[in-house]
This record gives C-alpha cells, sequence and structure tokens, in this order.
C-alpha cells in the first residue's frame, strides 16, 4: 500500500471516529445559543404531546411541594399522570387528570374517586400548562440570558443522540409564570438539546418556595409526537 493510501485511510478512520464518538457534534454550528433554543421552543410548543418528568431530591426540610410528576403531557392541552407532593411531612402519590383548565386528583384517604382541586394548595402549578407556550417550560427558553454553549454528550435511548448543553439565568417573573410558587429574583438553568432541536432535559436551580432554600428541578422530556386523547374523569 502507497503512503499517500494509507494516510487516506487514516485521515477516513480519524473522521469516522470523531463522529461516532461523544461530545463532538454540535446542534449546529451555524446557529447561535439564542436560536438553537428559540428553535427548541418552537418544536415543544408544536408537538402533540410529550412523556414529561419533573423530579427533585433536595425538597427543602418543611415545605409542601413536588418531588415528582410523572406523566404524559399534550397540547390540548391535558395532563394524565401521578404527582407525588411532600403534605403535612408526609410523601402523598396521586392520581391527576388536568383537562381545560380543571385539575382533577384521587385523594389520599378518600373514597378514591377524582375530585377537582386547586394545585396551589399543595405548591403545584397545573400540570396541563408545563408543555404550554404561554405558561410552560418552553416560554423559559426565549427569556433565558447569558446563554453559554458547553460540551456535547450523549443520551437518549442507548446513547444514540448528542445533547448539546446550554446554561445561563431565567428571570424570577418568568419562573413564577410557570411554577407559581417559586420566589427567587434569578434561577440557573442548564439545558440539553438535541440533534433534532429537541428540548430533551432542563435543569433549574433556585427558590422554588416561599422563605426556603435553594433546590434544583429536573424536567425530562421524551417521546416528542406522543398522542393520547385525555378526558376528564
Amino acid at each position: 500500500m502507497t503512503s499517500r493510501a494509507t494516510g487516506l485511510l487514516l485521515v477516513g478512520f480519524l473522521a469516522l471516529t470523531a463522529c461516532s464518538g461523544g461530545g463532538e457534534k454540535k446542534v449546529s454550528e451555524a446557529q447561535t445559543p439564542e436560536e438553537v433554543l428559540s428553535s427548541a421552543a418552537t418544536t415543544l410548543n408544536e408537538t402533540s404531546g410529550v412523556n414529561l418528568t419533573l423530579s427533585t431530591t433536595n425538597l427543602p426540610d418543611g415545605v409542601s411541594g413536588i418531588t415528582k410528576a410523572v406523566g404524559v403531557a399534550t397540547n390540548a392541552p391535558a395532563f394524565e399522570g401521578t404527582i407525588t407532593v411532600i403534605f403535612a411531612g408526609q410523601s402523598v402519590q396521586v392520581p391527576v387528570i388536568a383537562v381545560d383548565g380543571v385539575v382533577n386528583a384521587i385523594l389520599p384517604f378518600t373514597n378514591g374517586e377524582y375530585q377537582d382541586i386547586d394545585p396551589g394548595d399543595y405548591g403545584a402549578p397545573d400540570p396541563a400548562a408545563l408543555i404550554s407556550a404561554e405558561a410552560g417550560f418552553s416560554s423559559l427558553l426565549g427569556v433565558t440570558s447569558d446563554l453559554e454553549e458547553g460540551e456535547s454528550v450523549r443520551g437518549g435511548a442507548n446513547n444514540a443522540e448528542i445533547l448539546t448543553t446550554f446554561t445561563g439565568s431565567v428571570p424570577g417573573a418568568a419562573m413564577k409564570e410557570v411554577i407559581p410558587s417559586s420566589t427567587g429574583d434569578t434561577f440557573e438553568a442548564e439545558y440539553l438539546v438535541s440533534d433534532d432541536g429537541e428540548l430533551r432535559q432542563a435543569v433549574l436551580t433556585g427558590i422554588f418556595y416561599p422563605k426556603s432554600a435553594e433546590m434544583t428541578y429536573t424536567v425530562d422530556f421524551a417521546d416528542y409526537g406522543t398522542n393520547k386523547d385525555i378526558v376528564a374523569p
């Protein structure tokens, strides 16, 4: 084999390994972080639905609030799933269906039937609004300041996706529109965006409950395009 052929093979091998490894590929080299997040917000706003998981491992002591929410959120808007809250010092898992601005839940120690509740009583937003353009997580993307693009990492099913990290700050007024109990002036945000332009994760840190310590909520978005006809019970 000639030295030229050997060199070409080596170049090809290096190019292949660069594409197959983690941390090299970006969402789009031609887009600014602001443009990437704007596009991701539009994609989330326009999808029929996603599987959504919100969780925290550091709810401050003495606070009544959400530790986890898992379910399907659609652009109806509607939500069906379960929400785990700390209330009166106890962890309670509550089945929830939210449609047309009404949140129905099966509360513990009741007859096992859905009843209309005010999620604010539990330090929770209306879960049906969490992917709405006006009061959902996508609304935070366009107001995130001091944006910086970070590393790319592998994630998703079988680590088949390359996700790009973006960090910045969210104003407290914008966060309060999404999570009404929040009281912090600013919140730190870290987003993971896939090469398909889909927001996969938002990690949000700040003061989410009055007179409490700083904490972090992690929100995961999966299965864009999910269709589910969610009806009130």
